[in-house]
């Protein structure tokens, strides 16, 4: 049996509008914060970025107390950091043509999530949606091993170094498990679709590049490829930078949820929307690390091999609709139902407490994000409640 999972680049360009709008969001925090930031008078964002040939178009809403923001600037700045600095490689952050059509946020929002307007007096959902958190024990980051593989490949692209091979990046990675124990045994395929920038070539046959790609891809994948694993590069024979990122492809926000979120692991399902372009009061975004978090620390503690964990939640209502659990027959100390009741009562799943618990108002933490939103050192990765988890259910 083969699980297959696909990451991006960052320099994808559903990655690049992305990054846009966390850019953004973290440039109006960081104002806010100059402000006296707190979560009573934080700022609300919601935006959407869809990028053309040469064409960036910024809409959405934003409520802030932070006056004359430089939209256009940090667009370009976000997408020249990405090395996106000439036509050749598909977009030139210099020339772009960039439109805003952001608007305020609509009063009737604000009547759920602004802590003086709520009629319980704190931080309701931004809006209705399911989240899900999953976690499992393949991995030391309590992740599908083919998330990690593929995601792990596309950040040693990305830092390479190897002028070859421009911004936009895309691959795959196919696991074989074994049936009867049900775990990871060899990676069987590995996928690399990576622009190639012909300034840098230097007469290098395709051959010689795609050897370099395996170089590169089969290093950072050392511990789990062996004489027989296959490699593709470029499949279609020629993939040229000038014909990558928006010259090619559209990019929009969101659009990569599935390769941002556990890579499509069968057991791992997506809910709520996108994360990276929304405020933290938006559970899209908060409530998304916090189902992680409480998955991470159920597998963390022991108490199962495999978990997946459904939050709810309604606009204006700041406590979750529901919380549901899924251990998977793996569990041997509890029931799920339990677990559910557990998890209510030790963790703060209300906006307020994972924007606090996650440092989320932090313009920092919405600079990295896109990039990926789990194996870092974020605070929705921590395993601090591994032990009080167990001494609850004992």
């Amino acid at each position: 049996m083969q699980i297959s999972s696909e990451s991006v680049k960052v320099g994808h360009p559903d990655v690049v509008a992305d990054v846009i709008s966390a850019q953004v969001i973290a440039l109006i925090l960081d104002q806010e914060k100059k402000l006296g930031l707190t979560v009573a008078n934080m700022p609300h964002c919601g935006l959407e970025v869809f990028l053309g040939k040469s064409l960036c178009l910024i809409g959405g809403e934003v409520r802030t107390r932070v006056e004359n923001i430089d939209i256009e600037k940090c667009v370009r700045e976000a997408v020249l950091a990405l090395g996106y600095n000439d036509e050749a490689v598909g977009l030139d952050g210099r020339t772009m043509r960039v439109i805003n059509e952001i608007i305020p946020q609509s009063p009737d929002i604000n009547l759920g999530t602004a802590l003086d307007l709520n009629k319980d007096k704190e931080i309701g959902a931004g809006d209705q949606g399911i989240m899900y958190g999953f976690a499992c024990n393949e991995t030391p980051e309590l992740l599908p091993l083919p998330y990690v593989l593929s995601s792990r490949m596309m950040r040693t692209f990305e830092t390479c170094g190897d002028p070859i091979f421009a911004p936009d990046g895309k691959g795959q990675v196919s696991v074989e498990y074994n049936t009867e124990v049900c775990g990871p045994r060899r990676l069987a395929k590995v996928l690399m679709s990576n622009a190639v920038d012909y300034r840098q070539v230097n007469g290098l046959s395709r051959e010689a590049i795609k050897a370099r790609a395996k170089e590169i891809a089969f290093g950072c994948l050392a511990d789990w490829v062996d004489r027989d694993t296959e490699f593709l590069f470029n499949p279609t024979g020629e993939w040229q930078a000038v014909n990558s990122c928006s010259a090619a492809d559209s990019g929009v926000t969101g659009r990569k949820l599935v390769v941002q979120f556990y890579g499509g692991y069968p057991g791992a399902q997506l809910g709520g929307g996108a994360v990276v372009n929304k405020s933290p009061e938006k559970v899209d975004c908060s409530a998304a690390f916090g189902a992680r978090y409480v998955a991470k620390n159920i597998v963390a503690a022991g108490i199962a091999e495999k978990c997946a964990v459904q939050l709810s939640y309604a606009i204006g209502i700041a406590r979750p609709f529901s919380i549901y659990i899924n251990t998977f027959s793996t569990c041997g100390s509890a029931t799920d139902e339990r677990l559910a009741q557990v998890v209510e009562e030790l963790f703060d799943l209300r906006p307020q407490g994972l924007i606090e618990r996650f440092d989320l108002l932090n313009g920092d933490i919405y600079r990295r994000i896109p990039k990926t939103l789990f194996m870092d050192d974020y605070p929705w990765e921590k395993t601090d409640m591994a032990e009080k988890l167990l001494k609850a259910l004992a």
